[in-house]
């Protein structure tokens, strides 16, 4: 650093040994203390696109925002959130977990990209402060406290009666609990909690009416807290939601809804930090693992498989990561994977496509336009040998480890770089030069005997070839065997048939005889009865 000092000549420069440090413990979001992150290198190229949270024009501000609401009592969580989309005009809503109607406090609504960190802030710990109700008068308020603090650590729960959860006994972990308050009177306790996400306040109610011997109930909740944010952490109403809009909408004054939508990286404050290059960003939101070249700077503590976030050197989140490296690992190293990722956050293309641009993937894009590499860039007849000697194709190689060892030297250029130890040959190099170009000249018949200088792998291979013929001519025998057996049971089968049809047919005309007799015989008795009517009416 140096100071600049006037002089009667004018400005001059005086060189200075003191560095003043920069203060960071006021920038926001996730660059908050930026200057105590480890420093693996300070050499990357900036590039114009993204910028700092705050900043994002409000189209984007919204997409990538949050809202710390405070849920009214009556409607339930999912109906709160519907309303939210509706009067935003957006796509997707989610929220941090459900409150039950009646209940009040921090429910934090996650809008579009921000929906993605739903299931980390479900997950995340609770705060409650409860009005519980005793149905008998307590001794005093000492017992209450006593109370409270039995149910602290994991606790046996079972899911009240109303909740639309399977009512199944779990565990769930009470970290924290407060006395605030209690009336005598009126037989109301007022406490704090700090919990585990899941934990049912209704049931630790009846638990603590349990202990003391007098039985309780739930009278009121509300949610203090929800992961990161807490209800001093300008918590919003609905009527605020709808008035910023409104005013948005109607004046262009974007302030009002700048307050009551914060940018998703305010949940992710409490995560360890990993500032990776602008080059490396849009290879991450498409999925690729951060490895140790896209490294800016990380944070101190960081060990193996820790959940964490993963950003841009203007403080935006790009995805949540896992670490597979140590804050120890990372500083020693200089080739490995850092980090795999979780869930991308950051939408696709945000920042330019950075891949494919180094020295090595330039000239391959050159050798595959000239034609000296196939489309997908293996190694053809036009390939030059200081490509086939330098370059390593990976795919090739194991291709080859498939097939077994190959004769050819072109298959595997890259064997004569790693030195391997002299094997053990039962031939000398010219019996099996002869063996291979007999191979090679003259083809040899099935029958035939397998000459001597072949390998193993070859001898197998037309053995092989000799038992599936045998096999294929078995399989054509029973094929034909079975043609005989099938035309054989099919004539059976015709004889049957028409066996069947001739007896049908007897029944039939049997029948059809039988039915006429019987109607005949009706005729007959009808006719009589009407001759003796006619001669019964004439006599009279």
């Amino acid at each position: 650093m140096a100071d600049s000092i006037k002089s009667e000549e004018g400005y001059s420069i005086k060189p200075q040994k003191y560095t003043p440090a920069l203060d960071t413990s006021e920038w926001p979001l996730l660059l908050k203390n930026y200057d105590k992150l480890h420093v693996r290198t300070g050499h990357y190229t900036p590039v114009t696109h993204g910028c700092s949270p705050l900043k994002r024009e409000i189209v984007d501000y919204i997409k990538y925002g949050i809202i710390n609401l405070d849920k009214p009592a009556n409607p339930s969580s999912h109906e709160v959130v519907a309303w939210v989309r509706r009067i935003l005009e957006v796509e997707k809503t989610g929220h941090s977990g459900t409150l039950d109607p009646k209940v009040t406090g921090c429910l934090i609504v996650c809008i579009d990209r921000a929906t993605r960190l739903v299931k980390s802030q479900q997950s995340a710990g609770k705060e409650y402060v409860c009005v519980v109700r005793f149905h008998e008068a307590l001794e005093s308020a000492k017992k209450f406290t006593q109370g409270l603090e039995t149910l602290t650590g994991a606790l046996f729960q079972r899911p009240p009666l109303i909740s639309a959860v399977k009512r199944q006994l779990r565990i769930r972990t009470v970290h924290e609990t407060k006395m605030i308050e209690y009336d005598e009177n009126r037989h109301l306790g007022l406490f704090w909690v700090s919990c585990e996400a899941g934990t049912y306040i209704r049931t630790l109610c009846v638990h603590l009416g349990l202990i003391l011997g007098v039985g309780a109930h739930m009278q009121e909740l509300r949610r203090v807290r929800s992961g990161a944010l807490s209800e001093n952490d300008d918590i919003v109403t609905m009527h605020d939601i709808l008035d910023a809009k409104w005013v948005h909408k109607n004046t262009k004054d974007e302030t009002y809804l700048r307050r009551a939508i914060r940018p998703l990286e305010s949940l992710l404050t409490t995560y360890k930090r990993i500032v990776v290059k602008d080059s490396a960003v849009n290879a991450i939101c498409y999925g690729a693992k951060l490895m140790i070249p896209g490294l800016l700077r990380y944070e101190d503590g960081i060990e193996l498989n820790e959940e964490v976030v993963l950003m841009t050197t203007k403080g935006e989140a790009i995805a949540l990561g896992i670490a597979l490296m140590t804050t120890a690992v990372m500083s020693s190293v200089d080739h490995g994977v850092v980090a795999k990722i979780k869930r991308v956050i950051m939408e696709r293309d945000t920042y330019p496509r950075a891949w494919g641009l180094g020295p090595k993937a330039m000239e391959k894009k050159k050798l595959i336009s000239e034609g000296k590499l196939d489309k997908y860039g293996r190694v053809n007849d036009n390939t030059p040998t200081s490509w086939k000697t330098s370059f390593v194709d990976l795919s090739a190689s194991a291709i080859s480890t498939k097939d077994g060892p190959s004769t050819s030297s072109a298959a595997v250029p890259h064997a004569n770089l790693v030195p391997t130890a002299p094997v053990a040959s039962t031939q000398s190099t010219e019996d099996q030069e002869e063996g291979t170009i007999l191979t090679k000249k003259r083809k040899i018949d099935d029958d035939s005997d397998i000459p001597t200088g072949e390998s193993k792998p070859k001898k197998e291979k037309k053995a092989k070839k000799v038992k599936i013929k045998e096999t294929s001519t078995e399989k054509k025998m029973s094929d034909d065997e079975k043609d005989i057996e099938a035309e054989e049971s099919s004539e059976k089968h015709i004889k049957k048939k028409l066996k069947k049809e001739k007896k049908s047919d007897i029944s039939e005309q049997e029948t059809a005889t039988t039915v006429e007799g019987e109607k005949k015989e009706k005729k007959k008795k009808s006719k009589e009865k009407k001759d003796k009517k006619e001669k019964k009416s004439k006599s009279s």
